[in-house]
């Protein structure tokens, strides 16, 4: 946080806090995200919905953006992070490394994703991986912010729970799919959960996601070959419909049918 100070209100507590200076830097990435610089940090993140305007533009200034480049870590095995990171722009990768060398992709993380190793409020990332698949922006918050800003508003605190307890039942989820569900079922469910981010469809148009072959098998803890035999077979029977790292999804209806097969 910047050294010269100025002390603001904090209206979930009703007491002075200490803010960042009304000055910003030019956003890096304000020809991506439309100019104007009018998206805050925290604006599409659903654990700070609650926050009122005002609330919501002093906890922007309080976790400025930066930029990452694709390729670059956020953090890693050898170097563990012990904050909490809001993606404004781009997308992340969160994986972990096997013995074998093997990576296994855990989340390709969207805007308005929360994730990174906070012990404080119960979300560990140890041994894992963050990496910018693209050109990205992300606010951190230290061990310091979260405990006086976050776990401190009730509002913000009941939501952390919440998204914990959502990220242990997705876990649960993914156990089940490896060990239940055959390939083709698995990569179904992958490209259907994938589609539901809010901009994947626009104007009435067909979902599209962003992801390559090798990111997909990463997602399922499968080989890129047996992937993307799948997602041939997919194509050919007019499912989706393939681009250079693109994947559109032609017939939801007969993907989710898939999805909900074990056999």
């Amino acid at each position: 946080m910047n050294e010269e100070c100025r002390p603001g209100i904090w209206a979930g507590a009703g007491r002075p806090r200490p803010w960042s200076p009304e000055a910003r830097d030019t956003d890096p990435l304000d020809a991506v995200l439309g100019g104007g610089g009018a998206f805050a940090c925290l604006d599409e993140v659903d654990l700070f919905a609650d926050l009122s305007a005002a609330e919501m533009r002093e906890m922007d200034m309080m976790a400025p953006a930066k930029l990452v480049r694709r390729g670059e870590l956020l953090y890693s095995q050898a170097q563990p992070v012990d904050a909490l990171f809001v993606l404004k722009a781009g997308r992340v990768r969160v994986f972990r490394v096997a013995e074998d060398g093997k990576a296994l992709t855990m989340a390709i993380l969207e805007p308005g994703a929360v994730f990174g190793e906070m012990v404080l409020v119960g979300q560990r990332m140890h041994d894992s991986y963050a990496e910018a698949i693209e050109d990205s922006l992300v606010c951190r918050l230290g061990v310091d912010d979260v405990e006086r800003f976050l776990l401190s508003d009730p509002r913000i605190a009941i939501r952390i729970s919440r998204l914990l307890g959502e990220r242990v039942a997705e876990l649960e989820g993914r156990l089940s799919d490896l060990a239940l569900r055959p390939l083709p079922a698995r990569v179904a469910s992958t490209l259907l959960d994938m589609a539901r981010w809010p901009s994947t469809a626009r104007f009435g148009r067909a979902p599209t996601i962003r992801l390559t072959h090798e990111q997909v098998a990463g997602l399922l803890g499968a080989t890129r070959e047996a992937t993307s035999k799948i997602l041939s077979e997919f194509a050919s029977r007019g499912l989706i419909r393939q681009g250079r790292g693109r994947i559109t999804l032609t017939d939801p209806a007969q993907l989710r049918a898939i999805a909900r097969g074990t056999a």
